[in-house]
């Protein structure tokens, strides 16, 4: 199976995204399809036989054009472009509705004195934006033939239906029938294109701010890179560099591809992926990521992650894939939509024939039919629900905050229980030994041992000593410990569980209360007979983890620490930040039991440091991992925290709960505009509305709705 983001042109409303969702899904080989309308991609999931080449085919076929095809347009160009027809509409607005009001208009153009000229003045003029809007009558009309009408659709059928009879008048005109010339509506037909360009150029400018942080990530990295060859710096561009080249950064520059240290120090900006504006010292042995910026040293690293595999590249790919994931309110919004527009066209016919039967007034019945189809707003539905989630997922990777889809933001909203991990969750994991008994010659087994674990524990303890064993056989036992063969000779290492589960002789049972009376974590070393060592280690509360915590308790949430650390620690560590409820002595299958039981309604969310505690953030209905910046790749949680600021998880809730209510404000308006407006525009009500009016009605509609989104930007 294979995974593709194709940028999508041509696509104005919902309809046009579920139109080419629904024809995408229908091919053969196409195994998923999701279309982000604000975004104009589309993530397609497809199997071997088919290529990029074939994708871009059916996209062409379903009537839009895909990355490739056609570059994007310049904003600058369709901007002039834009003035031109702006000038070019208030001319034929002067000359059709001038005398109306009294304004000095040339002989030539007058309506009643020169009809003829009137008319075909007004006809040419509209021409010229019949051509500027062709694209979107080709479109409307390639969509319904396609049997899947749009926003385009409407504004196509209306702008030609309008045309078509005012050129009929026309003829009647030249045929003597001078008294039509009254009933020339050229003008609406050309003002409705522009005032939908207007409205798209607007939108276009004000989504564009909706995904800046998105699309920012992107340039981010460098082009360029020095790396080291034959005791040389050599520049070469970002794609030569290779895994295993030594690079080199100077102060001011960005970190070209992500890697380690071998030589020098510095501080770098990391701003980009963890949201934190504080300079990270680096020094020998640390990672740095591309993108990064180099403060004040010279350093060596050599390349570990380039290209696809960088951290950066990882995070595009999971801002971008969230934003094309449709939450569980956007599909309602969808349902919604594919009845709209057909509803449109027979509310539209309806008023065409009651007009002409009441009124027997065939220009009253063409207006109606025109206003329906022009002041209906289904990109304001569409819009509604996809746009305020790119603004939200882009607002959280700003913060540091990788939200893998949609729906999780969604989800945030019915959680009221929150279960922390302690070691490397609550706390920092970068622990000290500050207590035990053992030998300098058990204590480098211990780290030899520890080496080879990612835990939290294993990590401070092993320390990037230098001088260790060779270790064979090695083993991790989650919940317990690791184990492996040094010389020959079978040793374990891990927690008071792993002594009495391999049924060893416990020599430092008196020792083990001491430690723990104290608050600190144990580890023990020994072999097949007896214990060899045991430790004690002190942990740090992690910054903003106890204010966090209170605010958390504030918004009514339920809060718990499930740790496989002894009840004792566990209990001091949970008094120090507030949280009341205790769950210790837990393996991991049992971590997974107990949140499968809190999370029996679906409002559980799970905070863990993505390495042990991958089942129980699976199983969570949100699971959020703290990692380090540099390894954002945890497959098992639904959230990643980029940076230690535990404040970052409030700030998700916020998030998700603003968004949903933008969302909610978004529908409800989009709803409420077309309830009132569609009615009028019929022309069976004492108001109504002609079809300029429409079509400006229908452009605010959906300016309102982006605007709307926008503030998301702010909270």
């Amino acid at each position: 199976m294979k995974k593709v983001i194709l940028n999508i042109e041509g696509m104005t409303c919902s309809a046009c995204s579920n139109g080419l969702e629904k024809f995408l899904s229908k091919q053969d080989g196409i195994i998923s399809v999701s279309v982000n309308l604000v975004m104009a991609t589309a993530l397609i999931e497809y199997d071997e036989k088919l290529t990029v080449k074939d994708l871009n085919r059916f996209v062409k076929e379903a009537g839009f054009k895909s990355l490739g095809e056609k570059k994007e347009k310049n904003n600058n160009a369709n901007f002039v472009i834009l003035i031109v027809f702006s000038i070019l509409g208030i001319i034929l607005m002067y000359i059709s509705m001038g005398q109306m009001f009294n304004l000095p208009i040339p002989n030539i153009l007058n309506m009643v004195q020169n009809p003829k000229i009137y008319a075909i003045s007004l006809m040419l003029l509209s021409l010229l934006f019949i051509f500027y809007g062709f694209d979107i009558i080709k479109n409307g009309f390639k969509n319904i033939v396609h049997k899947m009408p749009n926003m385009d659709s409407l504004v196509g059928v209306g702008v030609i239906v309008n045309f078509v009879y005012s050129l009929w008048n026309t003829v009647q005109v030249f045929m003597g029938n001078t008294n039509l010339v009254h009933h020339l509506y050229f003008e609406s037909s050309a003002i409705i294109i522009l005032f939908v360009k207007v409205g798209r150029f607007i939108d276009k400018k004000n989504k564009d701010k909706a995904v800046d942080t998105i699309k920012n990530l992107v340039t981010i990295t460098p082009k360029k890179g020095t790396i080291l060859k034959d005791n040389k710096e050599i520049e070469v561009n970002i794609n030569e560099i290779e895994k295993g080249d030594i690079v080199v950064s100077k102060p001011g520059e960005k970190i070209a591809v992500d890697g380690t240290i071998i030589n020098g120090k510095t501080h770098t900006d990391e701003s980009f992926i963890t949201g934190e504006s504080k300079p990270v010292s680096k020094s020998i042995g640390d990672n740095v990521i591309a993108g990064s910026v180099n403060y004040d040293g010279y350093i060596k690293y050599k390349a570990e992650r380039i290209g696809k595999d960088s951290s950066i590249s990882n995070i595009v790919t999971m801002v971008v894939e969230a934003t094309n994931t449709k939450a569980p309110i956007a599909r309602v919004a969808d349902k919604i939509s594919g009845y709209f527009v057909p509803t449109i066209f027979i509310i539209s016919l309806v008023a065409f024939v009651l007009n002409l039967v009441l009124t027997t007034d065939i220009n009253e019945a063409i207006l109606a039919l025109v206003s329906v189809l022009v002041v209906a707003c289904p990109c304001a539905l569409g819009l509604a629900t996809p746009l305020a989630m790119v603004v939200a997922i882009g607002n959280c990777s700003k913060n540091g905050i990788l939200v893998k889809s949609s729906e999780i933001l969604e989800a945030t909203n019915k959680i009221d229980t929150i279960v922390f991990d302690k070691t490397g969750t609550l706390t920092t994991g970068k622990m000290t030994i500050v207590d035990g008994v053992y030998s300098k010659e058990n204590l480098k087994i211990l780290k030899s041992l520890e080496k080879n674990s990612n835990h939290p524990l294993a990590k401070s303890i092993y320390n990037d000593e230098k001088d260790i064993f060779s270790v064979e056989e090695f083993k991790e036992e989650p919940g317990l410990g690791v184990k492996g063969k040094i010389n020959g000779i079978q040793y374990f290492a891990g927690n008071y569980k792993y002594v009495e589960k391999m049924q060893v002789e416990n020599k430092l049972k008196v020792e083990e209360e001491k430690i723990i009376s104290k608050g600190e974590s144990i580890v023990y070393l020994f072999n097949k007979k007896e214990t060899l060592l045991i430790i004690g280690l002190a942990d740090t509360i992690k910054k903003d983890v106890v204010k966090t915590v209170n605010e958390l308790k504030k918004l009514d949430k339920k809060i718990f620490m499930l740790t496989g650390d002894n009840d004792k620690t566990a209990k001091i560590i949970a008094k120090q930040v507030g949280i009341e409820n205790v769950i210790s002595n837990v393996s991991p299958k049992q971590k997974l039991e107990k949140i499968k039981e809190l999370n029996s309604n679906n409002n559980c969310a799970m905070v863990g440091d993505g390495i042990n505690d991958s089942p129980s953030l699976k199983t969570a209905t949100i699971g959020i991992s703290v990692e380090n910046g540099t390894d954002i790749s945890a497959d098992s949680s639904d959230v990643i925290l980029l940076n230690e600021n535990m404040s970052n998880i409030l700030k998700l809730f916020k998030i998700g709960k603003n968004t949903i209510r933008i969302i909610k404000q978004n529908l409800f308006w989009a709803l409420f505009y077309n309830i009132c407006m569609i009615p009028l525009a019929t022309g069976l009500f004492p108001i109504s509305l002609n079809p300029m009016i429409a079509s400006l009605a229908m452009t605010l509609s959906s300016l309102t709705v982006v605007l709307n989104s926008l503030r998301l930007l702010k909270k």
